[in-house]
C-alpha cells in the first residue's frame, strides 16, 4: 500500500511538473488523458469539454472507434452528461446494466462501438463551474475504489488549473506586462511546488508579485469558505479559502491591494491551490515518516538486526548511537508521534501504551512529555543503541505500572525516583538491579578487601540498631563495629536517614533471599 501511494504521489508530482511547463492547451489535454490512463491502469481514458449545449469529446487515449471519438453528450445524458450536470464523480462497473444513467441511442452506440463496460468520470472544475469531464474506462467489468476516484479527481483538479492557465496565457498574449508577471508567478510557484517549499514562502512570493502583503490563515471567515476557492473582498482585504476537495486546510489573505484585476485575482486564487497542494504533500510526507518511525520502535523492541536498525533510523534523521531516554506513556499516539518528530526521536505503540525514544542525556525530559501529552510517563535512560533501548523499555514500562498503582496520574518518574516502591509495585521487578543500586559499593568493597561490611549491617539491624548488642553478636569491640559503620557511611552517604535506612534494610532482606 505504501509503495503504491509513493508511486502515485511521484506520478502526480511528475504530472504537475509537466502540466506546469505547458502553454499549448491541446498539449495539456493530451498529457492529462495519457496520465489518467497510466495512473489508473485502464484500457481507455478520455476527456470531454463543456459548451452551452452539453459536453463533447476532445481528447482520447487508447480509443480505436471513430464514432466514439466524435460523440457529443447533452447535459444529463449518459454518465458523462450526468457528471457535467451535477459536478459530482460517477462510476459504474457495467455501464449498459446501470439504470442510473439516461441511455440515448447515439451515446450507447458509441460506447458499444468502443467496447467499454466499466467507466469512471470526474468533473474538471474551475471555481464552481464545470468545464469538462475526465474519464477512465475498461473494456471489462471492474470496480473503481474510493482511492482511485480520489486519484483521478486530484489529476482533474490539476488539469483544470493547467487548462485555465493555458487559456489565460492565450488570452493575455497582447498584454506584455501582465503576461510577464503571470510567467514570473507561474515559474516561482512551480519552483516552490517542485522543491517542496512552505506555505509561508508561497505567501511571500505572491505578496511580492501582487504588490501587497499575503498572510496564511488558520481560521477562515465563513464567507470565504462558501466561495469555494474564489477570492472574496472582506473590508479592505481579499481572502481565499485553501481547500483540498471539500476539506478546509486554512486560507490566505491579501492586504494592500483593494482593487485587483481579473488576472491578479486569478493569480491570488492559484496561490491558494498551490498552498493546498504543498500542505497536502507535507502531510503525506509526515504521515509516511511517522509510520516509518513507528515501525522502527516496533522492530527495536522486537530485537531485530541492530545494524540495520541504526541505518534505517539515520534515514529519518535519528542517530541511535547517541544517548536516548526511553519513555512509556498512556497518552495518545498522534500527540506522541508529533512530539517525537519535532524532537528528532521515535514514537510508536506497544499494546495499549505509547513508547518514545528521545535524544537526551537526562530523564528530566519525561516531565516535559507528561505535560505535553497530558499523560503518565515511566522513564529510563539515557541509553544508546537498539539493544539498550529495548532493555530500557522494559524498565520504563515497569515504572509506568508502579506509577499507576500509586495513583500518580499525569506524573513522570524513573525507577530510581521510586526507589524500593518500584521494586514492590513493578511487575517482573529487577531485584538484583535494585540491590546493586542500593548496596553495590558496599558489596564491591567486601569482595575486593575481604571485609564483612554487609554482614555487619545485617547484624546491626537485627539487633535493633543497638551497638552493644551488635558488638556482642559479632564478637567485636564496639569501636570496630563503629568503624565498620563509618566505612559504610563513606561508601553510601547518609544511609541512616528514615527513607534511606528503609531502602537499605529492604536491599539486605532481598540479598539474603537471593542467597
Amino acid at each position: 500500500m505504501t509503495r503504491r501511494r509513493e508511486a502515485e504521489l511521484a506520478a502526480l508530482f511528475e504530472t504537475a511538473s509537466e502540466l506546469a511547463g505547458m502553454r499549448d492547451t491541446d498539449a495539456v489535454l493530451r498529457s492529462i488523458v495519457r496520465r489518467a490512463r497510466t495512473l489508473l491502469g485502464t484500457d481507455v481514458s478520455y476527456l470531454s469539454m463543456n459548451d452551452p449545449a452539453g459536453t463533447y469529446m476532445r481528447v482520447t487515449d487508447g480509443s480505436f472507434s471513430p464514432l466514439f471519438q466524435k460523440v457529443r453528450l447533452g447535459l444529463g445524458e449518459g454518465l458523462g452528461g450526468l457528471v457535467a450536470q451535477t459536478a459530482r464523480p460517477y462510476a459504474t462497473s457495467d455501464y449498459f446494466a446501470d439504470a442510473r444513467f439516461n441511455h440515448t441511442n447515439p451515446i450507447d452506440s458509441a460506447v458499444h462501438d468502443e467496447g467499454l463496460t466499466a467507466i469512471l468520470g470526474v468533473p474538471l472544475k474551475l471555481d464552481s463551474k464545470v468545464i469538462g469531464v475526465l474519464y477512465a474506462a475498461d473494456r471489462t467489468t471492474r470496480e473503481f475504489p474510493a482511492e482511485q476516484v480520489a486519484l483521478l479527481q486530484s489529476l482533474a483538479d490539476h488539469a483544470a488549473i493547467a487548462i485555465d492557465t493555458a487559456s489565460l496565457f492565450a488570452t493575455i498574449q497582447s498584454h506584455n506586462e501582465a503576461m510577464k508577471r503571470a510567467e514570473e508567478a507561474h515559474d516561482r510557484l512551480t519552483d516552490l511546488v517542485l522543491r517542496g517549499g512552505s506555505s509561508a514562502e508561497v505567501a511571500a512570493a505572491v505578496g511580492e508579485l501582487l504588490g501587497g502583503t499575503v498572510e496564511v490563515l488558520d481560521l477562515v471567515p465563513p464567507n470565504a469558505v462558501r466561495a469555494n476557492g474564489r477570492a472574496v473582498l472582506l473590508g479592505d482585504e481579499w481572502v481565499c479559502a485553501v481547500l483540498a476537495g471539500s476539506e478546509l486546510l486554512g486560507g490566505i489573505a491579501l492586504s494592500g491591494r483593494r482593487d485587483l484585476t481579473d488576472a491578479d485575482r486569478r493569480l491570488f486564487e492559484r496561490s491558494a491551490a498551490v498552498t493546498a497542494l504543498l500542505l497536502l504533500l507535507r502531510r503525506t510526507v509526515a504521515e509516511a515518516e511517522n509510520k516509518v518511525r513507528g515501525e522502527l520502535i516496533t522492530d527495536i523492541l522486537d530485537g531485530r538486526d541492530a545494524t540495520g536498525l541504526v541505518a534505517r533510523a539515520r534515514r529519518v534523521g535519528v542517530e541511535l548511537s547517541e544517548p536516548h531516554v526511553v519513555l512509556v506513556a498512556d497518552g495518545n499516539l498522534s500527540g506522541a508521534t508529533h512530539y517525537a518528530s519535532v524532537h528528532r526521536g521515535l514514537a510508536g505503540s506497544r499494546g495499549r501504551d505509547v513508547v518514545l525514544a528521545l535524544p537526551s542525556v537526562s530523564t528530566h525530559v519525561a516531565r516535559e512529555v507528561a505535560k505535553a501529552l497530558d499523560a503518565t510517563v515511566g522513564a529510563c535512560g539515557p541509553v544508546a543503541g537498539p539493544v539498550a533501548i529495548a532493555a530500557a523499555y522494559e524498565e520504563a514500562r515497569r515504572c509506568l505500572k508502579a506509577l499507576r498503582q500509586l495513583g500518580r496520574e499525569k506524573d513522570a518518574a524513573t525507577m530510581d525516583d521510586l526507589g524500593f516502591v518500584g521494586v514492590l509495585l513493578g511487575d517482573r521487578a529487577d531485584v538484583s538491579g535494585y540491590v546493586r543500586s542500593v548496596l553495590g559499593q558496599v558489596l564491591d568493597y567486601d569482595t575486593e578487601r575481604g571485609t564483612e561490611l554487609v554482614h555487619t549491617l545485617e547484624v546491626y539491624f537485627r539487633c535493633g540498631a543497638n551497638l552493644s548488642r551488635a558488638k556482642a553478636e559479632l564478637h567485636l569491640h564496639v569501636n570496630t563495629v563503629t568503624q565498620r559503620l563509618d566505612r559504610v557511611t563513606s561508601l553510601l552517604g547518609d544511609w541512616q536517614s528514615p527513607d534511606r535506612v528503609l531502602e537499605v534494610q529492604l536491599a539486605l532482606r532481598l540479598l539474603r533471599l537471593q542467597r
